[in-house]
Order: structure tokens, then C-alpha cells, then sequence
């Protein structure tokens, strides 16, 4: 069976062609193109096709990763918004939670208030109220004032609804029948409603993940019919399935209706490709890093499984969201990340990106300021001939003039200035894998740290030593690593509810009816997109905290009927839980079940492990010898060093370092005082010091 993998950056958009069967792959890479990345996409696909010898109508399923509503919101540029919500709580996603995000800034900046999702003129009101504990109606819903603000919101030039009603995650009947009426009223409107996204107590996030739905909604099912389209006149009859935050794929009809699911769509294929690479070596405790031209994603995989964030945690460009979604840390640090000096006169690199337009000075598209990927080429850690696989040239003397300016702006020599800009954004890198691993409780020197993305490579080895790692993983095709995540997944759908209850006084029956209920509706989304239930499999879990505590840890649950014995295992899993992660638990307080939810994971096609390489000798290898700078033990030396093409290396033989090993989607350093092997896998193995 044919597979396409497709994960669009901000830099690269990056494909994989893949024969399940066969266990035979292909890979390309091609420029992003920013004002619509599904023309890029598809052209790179076309490309791929005729290169592989495969005919577009073979392709059984194109898998998609996408930075469509990531950007919207980053950069503030989604649909003119509208919201419909209970009288007297227009303000809600205004006021938050009274709650300052860095409690003594005097300078700090609130996006929900800085850069509303729903401008207030734009948030109309209406009379309704259903209440706790069952939903029963205080207030019937005013049908004719949700007409008359859908009226007044289209005359106002709105073109996305979100409709939040306050206990409409008990019951949402009064949020569905306004969309209705919405619809009947504007049936061209993205009209969205809390209950359908987030059906979760927290009016504030709840309210803001369903403005945010509404916010990403016309730009993301626009992208997604373009796709499609696309795909057809390529002639390719797949299916188009589309990551999602949670580490699963979902239907394109699926994202177009909640768009919101995507939010971390690259960045979690990222964290299933980086595992499904190591695990074929061995290696069960992960840091992933991928590194790409703007961004640094990093991941935490322990014994095949990823942690899910909190509801506290769960935040996109400062913006609380209710969606499930993949821990992980993402800081502005890439290939294209640009160097300069501040106002003040400090250093920094990044968060600002050159991007692919007009990208770093060396890749001669007008780009003139001093980037990461400039500095590598100035220290000698790229080939100018052989970037991309000599795909592109890059131009060595764009790259020196833009870090002469800069060290001249510091004072110091070209290579100095190189240098210091790979210390800042390697330490940038490091410090956002403390805060995964050190600051959790988790020691990086018992992990290996998985190097992966455009730029990842480069910077493995010096970011891995800083946090006394000792070891990096490259996969086969790192560049196209999250691409390669695409295929390893399934398809995933959340199905959550709020449930609220204490132990000492829970209703089993009533947590059991719940379950099935969530069932039902889980097995529904499968049927629409094809999949029958002997396909999925369902995994239970719940969000529990000791009552008082404004924060919930998740549990699993037994996969049968609850029962006496069943809950008592989950009281005592969130004590082990609580105490693991916060190094206390308190066994007589307690315990309130706040949400219960249902995984659902229905089975698709996948990626073969990568075939043994067949590998080759240093000196076939070999491409040349030129000067290399690095920083050793304090100072700044030019070191002869080995540049090996990849795919020519002998197998488990390693050599030392320094040496660049090129290919055609990645470049990898190993600097001085490192070796490196490829393994039977085709991973890199790189480790510091000699290997035995």
C-alpha cells in the first residue's frame, strides 16, 4: 500500500513516499510556499511521484501535517470573529481568571486582552440559562434575540460565529439549537459552540477555545478544500487524513469542522517519528528535538508512551485551549532564527526567523541579516555544494558578510561572532529541555536525545553535551523525520465529559452510563469516516484531584464496566501519580473525579520499519577534508574535518569525530571528542567520547 506523508514548516515543507509492503521509501523537500502551503505541498508531491515511479492514483492515503492554525493564531491573522453568549457573561474571555500570567510584571502582555479572539463590539448576548447538577432550564433560550444577533453580526462584516453558553457542557441543547438558527439565518458563516469543542467545566477556556475554533475556522477549511482540490487534479484518489494535537490523525472533514484539534499538528508528528526512529535501535527513554527553520520542538517519550498536557498547561500563543494535545515545549529557535543586538546592546538569536522568504543571507533571496544556518556555514559545519544534496547552492560570502557586520557590531572576529551565535541558541535549546526534563523531576543523562528537522543534527551533539547527554540519535532521514511521523499513527478521536465526583459518595452506575454514552458517540465519529468498531480500540481514563485543588492529573481507568475493585485502583494510581509528580500524596484526603474521557484509536495503515543499510567504507565515503571551527575545552580552534556522505558509511563501525556527515535532508556535526556509528537500524549513533 502506498503512503505519502506530507508535514509543512515554516522553512521546508517536507514529503515521504512509503510501500508498506515493500518497506521501500522515497523523500523530497521542497520550499514552503507561505502565501498557500497546499501549492507547495502538492507540487512536491507531483515531484515525488515521478521520482519514486509512482502513479498519484496509487496512493491509498496522504497523511498531513499542517501549520495553518498554529500561524493563524501566532500571528493573529484568522477570520473576523463573532460570539453569541449567556447575558451577563460577555466578558468572559476579557476578564480570565483575575490571574496575571507573570504575577509581577507591570509590563507584561495579556493576548486575550491585547489581541481579543472576539472583539467586544463583536460579543452579542442572549437570554438563557440552564443550570447544575442535571441542566435543568431556568431560562429558556430567547430564539429570537440569537436571530437578531446573527443578523446583526453578518451586517457587521463577521464571518465566524462561536456560541458559549454557560452550562452547556451539562447539556447543550440550547448552544445547538442557536447554531441552528444561526445557520438558518447566515448559512455561509463557520458557526461553532463550546459544547462541541471543549464539553468541559471553565467557562473562561472553554469560551476561549471555542472563540479560537471560530477565529482558525474560515482559513483552516479553506486550506483544507484547497488540498483536496489540489490532490484531485493531481490525480491522486487517497485519502486526506490531517494530524492532529493529540498524537492521532483525523478526517479532513473532521478538521474542517473543528480546526481547533490541530493546533500542534507538525509539532507532534515530530515526537511520533523521532520515536518510531530510536525504538528500532533500542532506545526507550527519548528526549526528542526537532529543530527546523523557525522552531525548536522538544518532546518526552518514556517506554513508547508521550505524557498528554494538563488543562494548565495547554496553551497556544498565550492563549488557554481544552483540546487534548501532546506535551510539548516549542521556542523560537531554528536554522533561520536571526542574530542580532538589542537596544540595549545584548546579544540574542531569535525568536524572529528569516523563514524560506527570503530565508538566511546565504541562500541569496535578498536575505542580508545574520542567521544560525549563516553561522554553521562560517564555522565550516555545511557544504555549500552539497545543501539539500547539491540541490541548492548556498553562498558562502552572503553568510560572512552578514556575520562580519555582526561582529563588528560586538567587536570581535567573524568566527567569534559565529560561534557566539550557536552557544546562544544551543543554550536557548537546552534550557527549554531542562524545563522538560530537570524541572520535572527527570534526569536528561538517562535519555538519549533524539537529533532530528532540517537544523536538528547540527546542533545535537553541542546541545546533548551541555545537559550531559550522552548520546544522540539521527534517524535515517531526519529532515523529513516528522513527515515520517504521519505514518506511524492512527486515526484519534477525544470523547470528554465533566463528571464531578467524590469518593466516598460516586455514583458507579451513573460513571458506567456516562462511559457508554461517550462510547457511542466515540463509535459514531468512526462510522462517518469509514471505520467500523472492530477497528478501534478504546482506552478510558479520568481526570482526578483531591478536593480544594485547582488542578486534575489524568488516570486511566479500567477498559470494562467500573466496579468497587475498579475504582479503588484508580484512587490508588492518582496517589502514586500525585506523589510522582509532585513528590507527596495524601492517601486519607479526598478524591473528586472531575472529567472522564474515552481515546479512541482506530487502526491505519503504517510505515515499515526502515530496511538494514547496506553500508560502504570511510574512504567511499568520503567527500572531502576543509577546515572546521569549534569551540574545545575554551578555545576557539580550526580543525580538519571529514565530510562523509551518509549513505555510504560502513555499518556498526564507528569513527571519531570531527566529522560532518551530509545527506540530503539534514546535515549532521560530531564535533571533536565525539564518535559516531551508524547502526543497524541506519540511525546515527553519536556518543561522547570513544566508543568501545
Amino acid at each position: 500500500m502506498k503512503l505519502i506523508g506530507v508535514d509543512v514548516g515554516g522553512t521546508f515543507t517536507d514529503l515521504i513516499i512509503t510501500d508498506s509492503e515493500t518497506r521501500e521509501s522515497a523523500i523530497h523537500k521542497v520550499p514552503t510556499t507561505p502565501d498557500d502551503p497546499s501549492e507547495g505541498a502538492a507540487a512536491g508531491i507531483a515531484v515525488l511521484c515521478e521520482r519514486s515511479g509512482t502513479a498519484p492514483d496509487a496512493i491509498a492515503h496522504v497523511f498531513h501535517g499542517t501549520t495553518i492554525s498554529t500561524n493563524a493564531v501566532l500571528q493573529y491573522d484568522g477570520a473576523e470573529t463573532g460570539m453569541i453568549t449567556s447575558a451577563g457573561y460577555r466578558d468572559i474571555i476579557h476578564i480570565g481568571r483575575h490571574q496575571r500570567p507573570q504575577n509581577y510584571s507591570i509590563m507584561q502582555d495579556i493576548p486575550w486582552q491585547a489581541r481579543p479572539l472576539v472583539r467586544r463590539r463583536h460579543r452579542l448576548t442572549v437570554k438563557e440559562r440552564r443550570v447544575p447538577p442535571q441542566g435543568d432550564v431556568l431560562e429558556p433560550l430567547d430564539e429570537e434575540g440569537v436571530r437578531q444577533a446573527a443578523r446583526t453580526l453578518r451586517d457587521k462584516g463577521v464571518e465566524a460565529v462561536a456560541i458559549c453558553f454557560l452550562f452547556a457542557y451539562i447539556d447543550p441543547t440550547h448552544e445547538e439549537r442557536a447554531r441552528a438558527i444561526v445557520l438558518e439565518e447566515w448559512p455561509e458563516a463557520f458557526v461553532t459552540t463550546s459544547a462541541r469543542v471543549a464539553p468541559q467545566f471553565r467557562e473562561f477556556e472553554r469560551f476561549t477555545t471555542a472563540a479560537m475554533n471560530a477565529f482558525i475556522g474560515p482559513k483552516v477549511r479553506n486550506y483544507v478544500r484547497r488540498f483536496e482540490d489540489r490532490l484531485k487534479q493531481a490525480g491522486v484518489a487517497g485519502d486526506l487524513h490531517i494530524m492532529g494535537s493529540n498524537g492521532g490523525v483525523a478526517t479532513a472533514a473532521m478538521v474542517a469542522d473543528v480546526p481547533v484539534i490541530t493546533l500542534m499538528s507538525g509539532p507532534a508528528a515530530g515526537v511520533l517519528g523521532g520515536a518510531w526512529a530510536a525504538e528500532h535501535s533500542g532506545r526507550r527513554r527519548l528526549i526528542t528535538f526537532d529543530v527546523g527553520g523557525t522552531s525548536a520542538d522538544i518532546g518526552i517519550v518514556i517506554d513508547g508512551r508521550y505524557n498528554e498536557a494538563t488543562a494548565r498547561d495547554t496553551w497556544i500563543g498565550g492563549y488557554p485551549v481544552l483540546v487534548p494535545m501532546i506535551d510539548i515545549t516549542t521556542i523560537g529557535a531554528g536554522g533561520g532564527s536571526i542574530a542580532r543586538t538589542d537596544a540595549g546592546g545584548a546579544f540574542k538569536v531569535g525568536p524572529e526567523s528569516a523563514g524560506s522568504e527570503p530565508g538566511p543571507a546565504c541562500y541569496g533571496r535578498g536575505g542580508d541579516a545574520p542567521t544560525v544556518t549563516d553561522a554553521n556555514l562560517v564555522l565550516g559545519r555545511l557544504d555549500a555544494d552539497n545543501f539539500l544534496g547539491g540541490e541548492m547552492t548556498l553562498a558562502p560570502e552572503r553568510s560572512d558578510d552578514a556575520l562580519t557586520a555582526l561582529a563588528e557590531t560586538l567587536g570581535v572576529d567573524k568566527h567569534e561572532a559565529a560561534e557566539g551565535v550557536l552557544t546562544i541558541v544551543n543554550s536557548n535549546m537546552a534550557n527549554a529541555i531542562r524545563s522538560k526534563t530537570v524541572q520535572k523531576g527527570l534526569d536528561p543523562r538517562d535519555f538519549s536525545l533524539v537529533a532530528f528537522g532540517g537544523a536538528g543534527p547540527l546542533h545535537g551533539a553541542e546541545v546533548a553535551a551541555m545537559l550531559d547527554v550522552p548520546e544522540v540519535v539521527v534517524p535515517p532521514h531526519p529532515g523529513i523525520t516528522s513527515a515520517a511521523g504521519l505514518l506511524t499513527t492512527d486515526l484519534k478521536y477525544d470523547q470528554i465529559m465533566t463528571a464531578f465526583q467524590v469518593k466516598g459518595a460516586v455514583d458507579i452506575g451513573r460513571i458506567n452510563s456516562d462511559f457508554a454514552r461517550l462510547s457511542r458517540d466515540l463509535l459514531a465519529q468512526y462510522e462517518a469516516a469509514g471505520l467500523g468498531a472492530d477497528r478501534v480500540e478504546e482506552r478510558r481514563a479520568g481526570d482526578l484531584r483531591y478536593v480544594g485543588q485547582g488542578y486534575e492529573l489524568r488516570v486511566a481507568f479500567p477498559a470494562d464496566e467500573l466496579d468497587e475493585a475498579g475504582l479503588e485502583e484508580v484512587w490508588q494510581a492518582f496517589h502514586a501519580l500525585h506523589e510522582q509528580e509532585y513528590g507527596h500524596c495524601f492517601t486519607e484526603s479526598p478524591i473528586e473525579i472531575v472529567n472522564i474521557r474515552i481515546t479512541g484509536v482506530g487502526r491505519m495503515p503504517k510505515i515499515a520499519a526502515p530496511p538494514a543499510p547496506a553500508g560502504g567504507s570511510l574512504e567511499e565515503a568520503r567527500v572531502k577534508t576543509a577546515r572546521s571551527v569549534f569551540r574545545v575545552d575554551g578555545a576557539l580552534e580550526g580543525y580538519d574535518t571529514a565530510f562523509y556522505r551518509r549513505e555510504a558509511l560502513p555499518v556498526e563501525a564507528p569513527f571519531p569525530g570531527p566529522a560532518v556527515i551530509l545527506q540530503t535532508d539534514a546535515t549532521t556535526v560530531v564535533p571533536p571528542g565525539w564518535s559516531v556509528r551508524v547502526d543497524t537500524s541506519a540511525n546515527l549513533i553519536l556518543r561522547l567520547g570513544e566508543e568501545g
